[in-house]
């Protein structure tokens, strides 16, 4: 698959800062990349090089094969950028806001397609002071859209949001990476990492120190798995369940519903198929059977605290 993004070996000091240190990453033509690290690792310095706001110190950076530094004028007629916070006139309205976008570039989108894409539909005559910040986030996303870029960056675009604003952002982002655009994702939010991203990366101290898919990243797919139910009703105790001796970790925590069982195991079917096979022999019904795997939440605390960070963003 063509990389819409290649970067290798990108650095970037300030001062005696090492910003960046060595970055090397690929970003598959049509598919959604998240870009995950703590304040101060080098992400916002990342992705601004990207953009070509900023120059690099060393590496080969290409975006849809262009270099930032040397190209910019012609990569911003083909990318589109949502930054966390985009000035525009209040006293426009929607429609006229994103139609004044529109001619800066040689290929754009109408007004009104852009507006159906963000859902604004009821909103195209109403001046932007008017909108909420849900709405407002929805117009940024629009005038990052309004060149009909190859590639988008995304820069914390659901910050501030409540979860249903959030979740219709999500819809917009999926219907966007429906169309084959390539999207470059910052975000704090795991979750939306996890529903949004096609691959994961993540950067502490300037470098890349995880790389894969959201299920994957971190070992997540292999890592030990939890098991977790209420001890049925009438045992005494862990002894009378049939725990192979393979599990990693086996307890009886407290909680509101009662004594509740705790396995750890690397072999989770076998395990389920033992417990259950054993439940239905005896007519008992597992109370509150759950089988969880390490969050990406989880990876990513993992992956990061001890990276601590290199001073910038």
């Amino acid at each position: 698959m063509t990389a819409a993004i290649a970067v290798a070996g990108l650095q970037k000091r300030f001062g005696e800062v090492h910003a960046v240190s060595g970055v090397d990453l690929e970003v598959p033509a049509g598919t959604v990349f998240a870009l995950l690290g703590p304040n101060g690792a080098g992400k916002t310095t990342t992705v601004e090089i990207l953009e070509g706001f900023l120059d690099r110190d060393a590496g080969d950076v290409h975006v849809l094969g262009l270099d930032p530094a040397k190209d910019r004028r012609a990569l911003l007629e083909r990318v589109g950028i949502v930054l966390q916070e985009t000035a525009v006139e209040p006293f426009l309205t929607v429609r006229e806001t994103l139609a004044r976008r529109a001619v800066l570039y040689p290929h754009p989108r109408r007004p009104d397609e852009v507006i159906e894409t963000i859902g604004l539909e009821e909103k195209a005559a109403a001046r932007v002071r008017s909108l909420s910040g849900g709405q407002q986030r929805r117009l940024d996303l629009g005038l990052g859209l309004i060149g009909d870029p190859e590639v988008l960056f995304l820069d914390e675009p659901t910050t501030g949001f409540d979860p249903n604003a959030r979740r219709e952002a999500w819809d917009v982002v999926k219907r966007l990476a429906s169309e084959g655009r390539t999207i470059l994702l910052t975000t704090h939010y795991m979750d939306e990492a996890q529903a949004l991203a096609d691959q994961v990366a993540v950067i502490a101290r300037g470098q890349i120190v995880a790389l894969g898919t959201p299920s994957s990243i971190g070992g997540r797919n292999t890592g030990a798995t939890t098991v977790r139910f209420l001890l049925p009703a009438g045992l005494k105790g862990l002894g009378e369940l049939p725990v192979p001796t393979a599990a990693l970790d086996v307890a009886l925590a407290d909680s509101p519903d009662g004594p509740l069982v705790e396995i750890v195991t690397t072999a989770p079917t076998g395990l389920l198929q033992g417990i259950t096979s054993w439940a239905v022999e005896r007519q008992i019904e597992l109370e509150g059977l759950e089988v969880t795997r390490p969050s990406l939440e989880d990876v990513y605390l993992e992956i990061t605290s001890d990276s601590g960070t290199a001073g910038v963003s």
